[in-house]
């Protein structure tokens, strides 16, 4: 390689530079007036935020840091702590603004609690699927739990408003029979919608692979199954056990606590008992 010089000739690049075979970045990248050299990695686990973790435990116990240098863990595993954090956020908020629609709907503690409280039954088949089958929580599975607590929230809601309906213009009493007889008239419409979401959702579930023969196509090529199959296999799980745990609990906890709450209901005329 030759250079020009000021006089006009051209001479090899050689008798002014020392020139030798090294390897190196291609580029220098700048943040913050620091030089910045990225490491990229694409993981082929499915538990990112588990594999970046344990990557920071095997750094700082093996590699020594030269002063000066410093270390940022940036990418997908970033963007997702922080939606984590923005989603447990905004979790609380809605939470408490719920509690705040319970008790403007029913006018008592008691059952703004037990509908609230009803919600962890339906995530306990959420957990559990989700532990068999993938063994990670995501983004997109938190965004399950979140469809499945609207769900038990809407079933708890649906059935006690039913016994207090029945206690005021049915001349119904507060007794095991009336719980059993609303409960009865409630079990059709929270069938059919467990049943229905659970069957619109079942192909994507199976499309996981983790039942034989019940998927048609490699799931870890399937366009958007990062996104889809958690959702599902959330949803699904947590269908059991907010139907079937649900119906079971949420009577026992009204016949157990809840005679003055519904007495109190009633006399206020609160609109869950319209």
């Amino acid at each position: 390689m030759y250079i020009d010089t000021k006089s006009g000739q051209r001479i090899p690049l050689k008798f002014v530079a020392d020139l030798r075979q090294s390897t190196g970045p291609n580029n220098i990248l700048r943040e913050n007036t620091q030089r910045r050299f990225v490491v990229s990695i694409k993981p082929t686990t499915q538990d990112l935020v588990r594999s970046i973790e344990r990557l920071q435990s095997e750094v700082e116990e093996k590699v020594q840091i030269p002063e000066g240098y410093f270390l940022s863990y940036e990418g997908e595993y970033q963007a997702q702590k922080d939606a984590s954090k923005r989603i447990a956020l905004m979790s609380v908020i809605i939470l408490l603004i719920i509690a705040f629609l319970l008790y403007s709907f029913f006018r008592t503690p008691v059952f703004t609690i037990q509908v609230i409280c009803d919600i962890p039954l339906a995530l306990i088949g959420g957990i559990i699927l989700t532990r068999l089958t993938l063994d990670n929580i995501s983004i997109a599975t938190l965004v399950g739990f979140i469809a499945v607590a609207g769900i038990a929230a809407r079933n708890s809601i649906m059935m006690v408003s039913h016994y207090l309906h029945l206690m005021r213009h049915e001349g119904e009493s507060f007794s095991k029979e009336m719980i059993i007889r609303a409960t009865e008239e409630r079990l059709v419409p929270v069938l059919m919608t467990a049943l229905s979401a659970g069957f619109a959702l079942f192909p994507l579930v199976f499309n996981m692979g983790f039942i034989p023969g019940l998927h048609d196509s490699d799931p870890t090529t399937a366009p958007g199954k990062e996104i889809l199959n958690p959702v599902a296999i959330v949803i699904v799980g947590g269908l059991v056990t907010s139907t079937f745990l649900g119906l079971g609990v949420t009577p026992a906890v009204f016949w157990t606590f809840g005679r003055k709450a519904a007495e109190k209901a009633i006399r206020e005329d609160a609109p869950a008992t319209h």
